[in-house]
């Protein structure tokens, strides 16, 4: 099977040295693991800042880098497998391990422990960060800012319900390949969600309708998946789906029925699927 582009660390020229013995490059290096510096940065199709945005790294997150040139680097996201160019100017070295995760959608950090000084962000659900001290209520990250500690989460700790992960990016605008909390697409919705749950998610809608089992129309229930054909909702219950979608151009809730039948009459066909990717969707105990 030919090895997907968008998760294979490889061109004609170059590949990943792990890829070596199993496909043909002129050439095999060792990746440079690197981290997201800046609260988001871009994974474009081509090394140029008006090139197509595939995805997005959040703070924190690793990005294995093959090439730098012409200012951007070209690598594979550690975290979803994603491969393109990011501005190298938005990575740094790689830090200490993360220490916790950001449990809510938007957040800020702060130049100093104050919430009056310089704010820094808008910082993303699911970045990553290293705590290394604690003021009142904030708590100061390696990176050299100050989060209110109720917007973090041990790693480790993580949620239980994809969907009301979803449900708290409600309004939020859609954006092409985002994974930002002002900004997603449908697939970048799904991973967000599940990632925030300990599970790992491909980013991709295609990719996604791996996951899990398949479940009936008529068993559907709360946190799992439904997909058409380049698109995914998250259910909130038998009847009702949320999803980021560019007929609202928001994250949006609508009732599955009619969503069926807006994206059949214009143009994008039946459900292909119905999934569950989480063996327990609704919220236990703690």
């Amino acid at each position: 099977m030919k090895p997907d582009p968008r998760l294979t660390l490889a061109r004609p020229d170059l590949a990943a040295g792990v890829l070596e013995g199993r496909l043909d490059a002129r050439r095999f290096e060792r990746p440079r693991r690197m981290q997201v510096a800046v609260p988001a940065a871009s994974i474009r199709r081509a090394p140029r800042p008006d090139a197509e945005q595939l995805d997005q790294i959040l703070l924190g997150e690793r990005f294995d880098v093959l090439e730098t040139r012409d200012g951007f680097a070209w690598g594979q996201a550690v975290r979803d497998g994603y491969v393109g160019h990011v501005a190298f100017g938005a990575l740094g070295p790689e830090g200490p391990p993360p220490t916790h995760w950001v449990r809510v959608p938007l957040t800020y950090g702060f130049e100093a422990p104050s919430i009056k000084s310089r704010p820094i962000g808008p910082i993303s659900l699911n970045s990553l960060v290293t705590v290394t001290a604690r003021e009142g209520r904030l708590a100061l990250c390696e990176a050299g800012f100050w989060v209110p500690e109720s917007h973090l989460a041990s790693l480790g700790d993580v949620a239980d319900d994809p969907a009301a992960i979803a449900e708290a990016h409600l309004g939020a605008a859609y954006l092409w390949g985002g994974r930002e909390g002002c900004g997603i697409d449908c697939s970048g919705l799904v991973l967000q969600s599940l990632l925030a749950c300990g599970r790992a998610c491909p980013r991709d809608s295609d990719l996604q309708q791996a996951l899990g089992a398949s479940v009936a129309a008529a068993d559907l229930d709360r946190g799992d998946l439904v997909f058409w054909k380049g698109h995914v909702a998250i259910l909130l219950d038998g009847a009702r789906i949320i999803h980021a979608n560019a007929h609202h151009m928001a994250v949006a809730q609508e009732p599955l029925r009619e969503a069926i039948k807006r994206i059949r009459e214009s143009g994008g066909g039946e459900p292909t699927a119905f999934r569950r990717p989480l063996a327990r969707t609704r919220p236990g105990p703690n």
